[in-house]
């Protein structure tokens, strides 16, 4: 390098680091952050992209533009409610004021009256007993997985999980419900036919050996014709009978019933009807954190909260906080998804595609997350040139469409109508990167 290099006016790292907006910024990201965000800005400069004379302000620009985190914030315009790629349930303000209470020190399991230690989550445990009145007791786990694996193990770990052979489900990414509890130390005693189990055949199954019998929601699919199942109140009786416990797997979080989801069982009735013990999610119907609700007789959820196993998933402070929030709060946006209003709708989403040039058609979305499978949620979508997709997912704000037999879809319903500016420009950007794309291709 030689006097008359202007690389040489790059500046220094210490006179960069010691800039304002560095200093500002470390409390936030932290000093390896910092420091790996000037050397970037430097080795542009470097390379010629960066004028010498500019680095400070991309310095800057750049550290206010990065987030503590690598998530970015998405709008998701698919029509799917329950959307496992976007973190399932979006978080009520109640939910999200109380992770903020909790970001501190709180009395997860204090006593501050007395001074003493006290069993953890309480608040949040007695709101989803008053949630859902049936139930004798509740406990939360980190994930509904884990909700079943720590009830299957508590209750049947050496003897045998009594299941139908219809019910043996894939639980998402690969994780199969007979691996599942194999891993517990409980043997499966497989009973029916993959179409049809009747009473007979969990009778016939039940013995000595047998730690509980098993329940389960085929949330994500649906078998139809030549079918026979057994209801939890038949099996209550059987299970009631001979002193077995009957768990039941709903899944998808659904504390009382639902007029929009009929057929979508929940943990009120499902107790209602017999089960000792019920186990869900708390991010999928409820609306709340990710987290494994265990719901049922008071004596089985005391069982399983000494067991060992119970301190390795259990539930963090933020966990609680939030879940407790979402079940004694107001309106959650999944429930507020669920039934939002078509005619709404269709007004949303005309005006977007008056302001953009776009036309609309009458579009259906779903629950997702393995609930209410095949269920229709009658609503609306602006129709766009699929081209289109890439631009909307990697832009600023990222915008998540459906893309459907050479179509880019926007359904709004998942999205929250103060957001409603932000999307109609995000869609007008990628439009007018979409033209000066095709405007400079000489093909």
């Amino acid at each position: 390098m030689n006097h008359t290099d202007p690389r040489r006016a790059i500046p220094r790292t210490d006179a960069l680091l010691a800039l304002p907006a560095a200093t500002a910024a470390r409390a936030r990201l932290g000093e390896h952050v910092v420091r790996t965000i000037v050397h970037e800005v430097q080795q542009r400069a470097r390379a010629g992209r960066l004028a010498p004379a500019a680095v400070p302000d991309a310095v800057a620009a750049t550290l206010a533009e990065r987030s503590a985190t690598a998530l970015r914030p998405v709008l998701n315009a698919t029509g799917v409610v329950v959307h496992t790629n976007l973190g399932r349930a979006p978080l009520a303000p109640a939910a999200v004021e109380a992770l903020r209470t909790a970001s501190g020190y709180v009395d997860v399991e204090m006593d501050l009256a007395g001074g003493v230690r006290s069993a953890r989550g309480l608040a949040t445990r007695a709101a989803l007993r008053d949630a859902c009145p049936p139930a004798g007791d509740a406990l939360v786990v980190n994930n509904g997985a884990a909700a079943l694996v720590l009830a299957t193990t508590a209750l049947a770990a050496g003897r045998e999980v009594v299941v139908s052979r219809g019910e043996l489900i894939e639980i998402g990414a690969g994780f199969r419900l007979p691996e599942l509890i194999a891993a517990t130390g409980a043997r499966l005693r497989e009973v029916g036919a993959t179409n049809r189990t009747h009473l007979e055949d969990y009778a016939a199954a039940i013995g000595p050996a047998t730690g509980c019998v098993l329940k389960v929601h085929t949330s994500n699919f649906r078998i139809e014709g030549f079918t026979s199942a057994v209801g939890l109140a038949e099996l209550a009786r059987l299970t009631g009978a001979g002193g077995v416990a009957l768990v039941a797997d709903l899944g998808s979080g659904l504390l009382g019933p639902d007029p929009v989801l009929p057929d979508e069982p929940d943990a009120a009735t499902a107790l209602r009807a017999g089960a000792d013990l019920v186990t869900a999610s708390g991010d999928k119907l409820l609306g709340g954190p990710q987290a494994g609700l265990l719901l049922g007789r008071s004596d089985l959820i005391a069982t399983l909260a000494r067991h060992p196993l119970a301190r390795a998933v259990r539930a963090d402070k933020l966990t609680l906080a939030a879940l407790e929030a979402t079940v004694t709060g107001g309106l959650t946006p999944v429930t507020a998804a669920l039934h939002a209003d078509p005619a709404r709708l269709r007004r949303r989403a005309q005006h977007l595609a008056d302001t953009v040039g776009a036309t609309v058609d009458a579009h259906d979305g779903r629950v997702g997350g393995g609930g209410a499978p095949g269920v229709p949620l009658a609503g609306w979508a602006v129709v766009l040139p699929e081209a289109l997709a890439p631009l909307l997912r990697t832009g600023t704000p990222a915008v998540l469409p459906r893309v459907h037999r050479g179509r880019c879809l926007l359904d709004l319903r998942c999205v929250p109508e103060s957001e409603d500016a932000r999307l109609t420009a995000a869609v007008a950007a990628a439009l007018a990167a979409l033209a000066a794309d095709r405007d400079g291709d000489p093909g």
